[in-house]
């Protein structure tokens, strides 16, 4: 009998496969990397077609690796990253690369739909910030300016969406990836009619709408043969990465809340009805067609830290090669010579704009107080806490809305640092528990899985598959600096809101 369970995650950076038992345990993992084609300050491109072989050879080297065959695998289960837009022709072709989530063409318009196109009221239809991430407002951008691609034949759909194209000849995209395009409605669990006007395009331009339990059979010969798969295999079309990861870390309950901090971060919690927020910002997407998270994203995260190593620490980066150490733990310990608020400095870590909370692309970082007293220990201490500050003010803005939570489980490289987990208890004054897998979003995606196939009588069976592996409590000292830097971290972008935007295009005319 058919044991095993594949969860593949397509995100912006890689593409992972993970091997599952019946039990939920990972026993295989294969991940294959690719570019993110950034020619200018705010194009952020990906090829498909590269990303499609990518999920192709995950799923094969990870079944090579655990010497597990086809038959043995019960089904594979999809999760992806949202906000991805691709333009393919009648045959299914690619006409324009994917642009992703990060692509900032689109922002002049993101403006324009919020003042001429009732923005905010499509917003809270649909739970996707009016913002150039969001696919409508690349669909407006490249309406206005790429009107060719417009052809009646022509479809619009993300990375997921053409993956499952090419190995079944079919156009479906899952509730959770559709509810983080901005076109689609959260009541009625189908394309928004005024969004789609918008938009400038049709619903037979877009996929059908399908439920994250929804699997589809009839693997494509050709990938059959080449995975070892029977083309009876079912696959799960699954859900965006973010929700999974909620679910991955067993954050659905009510009061808990999730925290990643990969290359960007997110803040989430789960309602059992969808939520959007008056001052528009969170984002609401779909975790089943009765579960919906809400939440924010960040640009700004572990890249900010990868930037202070490779422009502000040469000298750290070859101590850490001569002691044998990784830069980043160098760099930390260095940190952690600063008492906690960095005496006064504070870093705005908006860097490559910012989604929530401001949802402005031309905010931009800034250092605030600095005084001939810091030193580079202030400054590295000053941006790690920025990171964390910002999560922080995005949290404040879905306590309005659900309550302060009970607990905070946190995922992603950050929570390897036991300097980071401390200061993320710290700034949010809550107990933080680290699950013991990594791979949130896959497991996420087999135990929706398991769900849409009846094997689990609930998503909180997933409370059996995560253990935990650190918990830190907040130090009171450490919080009461934070909470009466707060206000001050918070006001600051709000006074410059006139200042990013000539900043921001002063250096688009550099």
């Amino acid at each position: 009998m058919a044991s095993f369970m594949m969860g593949v995650d397509i995100g912006t950076t890689s593409t992972k496969a993970v091997l599952f038992n019946k039990e939920g345990a990972a026993i295989s993992r294969f991940g294959v990397e690719y570019p993110l084609h950034t020619p200018t300050p705010v194009t952020a491109e990906q090829d498909p077609e590269e990303i499609f072989q990518a999920v192709l050879t995950s799923m094969k080297n990870c079944l090579e690796k655990a010497k597990v065959s086809g038959q043995e695998i019960r089904f594979v289960s999809f999760s992806s990253a949202m906000h991805s837009l691709i333009v393919v022709d009648g045959e299914g072709k690619p006409i324009t690369p994917s642009i992703t989530w990060a692509d900032n063409r689109s922002a002049k318009y993101a403006d324009i739909v919020k003042e001429i196109h009732s923005g905010h009221e499509i917003y809270l239809r649909t739970g996707t910030p009016i913002h150039p991430m969001s696919p409508l407002v690349k669909l407006v951008w490249l309406n206005k300016e790429h009107h060719e691609l417009f052809q009646p034949e022509n479809k619009f759909i993300s990375i997921k969406e053409y993956v499952f194209f090419r190995l079944f000849g079919r156009y479906v995209i899952d509730y959770s990836i559709a509810s983080a395009t901005g076109l689609f409605n959260l009541e009625n669990l189908n394309w928004d009619a005024e969004a789609l006007q918008v938009a400038g395009v049709t619903k037979e331009q877009l996929s059908q709408p399908v439920s994250t339990t929804e699997s589809i059979k009839g693997l494509a010969p050709e990938y059959s043969k080449l995975l070892g798969l029977s083309s009876d295999t079912p696959f799960v079309v699954g859900a965006s990465d973010g929700v999974l990861s909620n679910l991955g870390v067993n954050a659905i309950e009510p009061g808990v809340v999730a925290v990643t901090i990969g290359t960007s971060g997110a803040i989430r919690a789960v309602t059992d009805k969808p939520v959007t927020d008056p001052k528009g910002r969170i984002f609401c997407y779909a975790l089943t067609d009765k579960l919906w998270v809400i939440g924010g994203p960040v640009n700004n995260g572990g890249m900010i830290f990868r930037w202070v190593r490779d422009e502000l620490a040469s000298a750290e980066v070859e101590t850490a090669k001569r002691l044998g150490k990784d830069a980043y733990e160098i760099l930390t310990e260095i940190a952690s010579t600063v008492p906690p608020g960095s005496n006064g400095l504070l870093f705005h870590p908006y860097m490559a704009g910012e989604r929530a909370p401001l949802w402005n692309a031309n905010a931009r970082g800034s250092f605030f107080g600095l005084g001939m007293h810091h030193k580079k220990e202030h400054m590295i201490r000053a941006v790690l806490e920025g990171i964390m500050m910002n999560l922080y003010s995005v949290l404040l803005a879905l306590e309005e809305l659900i309550g302060t939570p009970t607990s905070v489980q946190a995922t992603g490289g950050f929570a390897r640092s036991v300097f980071w987990r401390q200061m993320l208890a710290d700034v949010f004054d809550q107990e933080v528990t680290i699950p013991e897998s990594f791979e949130s979003s896959c497991l996420g995606a087999i135990v929706l899985g398991m769900y849409g196939f009846g094997e689990i009588e609930s998503l909180n069976e997933v409370n059996k598959m995560v253990g935990s592996i650190h918990s830190h409590q907040p130090n009171k000292e450490a919080t009461a600096a934070y909470r009466e830097l707060m206000p001050i971290f918070i006001r600051v972008p709000r006074l410059l809101e006139k200042e990013y935007e000539a900043i921001s295009q002063f250096q688009k005319n550099m």
